[in-house]
């Protein structure tokens, strides 16, 4: 009972690792892929910089407004009103 049990442990160890290094070969190729994406991209920018140098840059992110801010509301005093208001309904 013990060597397979023993058999059965090994076999299972063995496909782990086996599906360990596939898993590892899939990531090493995708990170290659990002990897040479990014080097593309930056390369067609640069061309592309190079073709058309009036062309403006993309869009940025407009700034937040300087005038608002967040400010903080405790959860107790939400609550307190939300339970007031109930109680008002029910009476």
């Amino acid at each position: 009972m013990l060597v397979w049990l023993t058999a059965a442990v090994a076999l299972v160890a063995v496909w782990a690792w086996l599906r360990g290094r596939r898993l590892a070969r899939k990531l090493d190729a995708l990170t290659q892929s990002y990897w040479e994406l990014r080097y593309d991209l930056t390369r067609l920018r640069s061309q592309v910089a190079r073709l058309d140098p009036d062309a403006a840059p993309p869009p940025e992110a407009p700034p937040a407004p300087a005038g608002q801010s967040v400010s903080y509301v405790s959860l107790s005093s939400m609550r307190t009103s939300q339970t007031s208001k109930t109680s008002n309904k029910k009476g």
